[in-house]
């Protein structure tokens, strides 16, 4: 690894996607990355190689351009040779599908996002995408009286407008 590597800003009219590139975007994806963009901060750094070709996040460009930003963070990896390139442009996504979640976590994080009013959808997930199954009850430190438990109940989140039913305390 080249220890030099340091993140810099680069145009994105100098960025140059990957020609070979099989990860594929679709317009609600890269409007989610947008969204994450403008509440977040472009935070993660786009790997290019010494040409400015891009190696990782070929998303992330494609929502700077939507979003009408001119630069963004690099990295620069010039430590790699051409093969090494190809499989790690392949292997960044795959590897990332791999992963699963805690969904007892999961579920506290988004009751801690929901009562902080936070957009879920800013997570990456609609309310739609979260498995049923997980928990998601918001979290309430006051103690319940008897009459105050109910079989279900509904969560909107203020920012989306995203609805939930939910069952268990009020």
């Amino acid at each position: 690894m080249n220890k030099n590597n340091k993140i810099t800003m680069m145009p994105v009219a100098d960025l140059v996607p990957y020609a070979n590139n099989a990860r594929t975007h679709s317009e609600a994806q890269i409007d989610k990355l947008c969204a994450s963009i403008a509440e977040f901060g472009f935070v993660n750094p786009v790997l290019v190689d010494g040409q400015g070709v891009i190696i990782a996040g070929h998303g992330r460009v494609m929502a700077a351009k939507k979003s009408g930003l001119t630069a963004v963070p690099t990295l620069l990896i010039d430590h790699l040779t051409e093969a090494q390139k190809k499989a790690y442009i392949i292997a960044d996504n795959q590897l990332a599908l791999d992963a699963g979640w805690d969904m007892d976590m999961l579920g506290l994080e988004l009751d801690e996002l929901a009562m902080l009013d936070f957009d879920l959808s800013l997570t990456g997930f609609s309310l739609d995408d979260i498995d049923p199954t997980i928990e998601f009850n918001p979290i309430d430190d006051q103690p319940k009286s008897d009459d105050e438990i109910v079989k279900s109940s509904t969560v909107v989140c203020p920012k989306c407008g995203c609805t939930l039913e939910l069952e268990g305390k009020k």
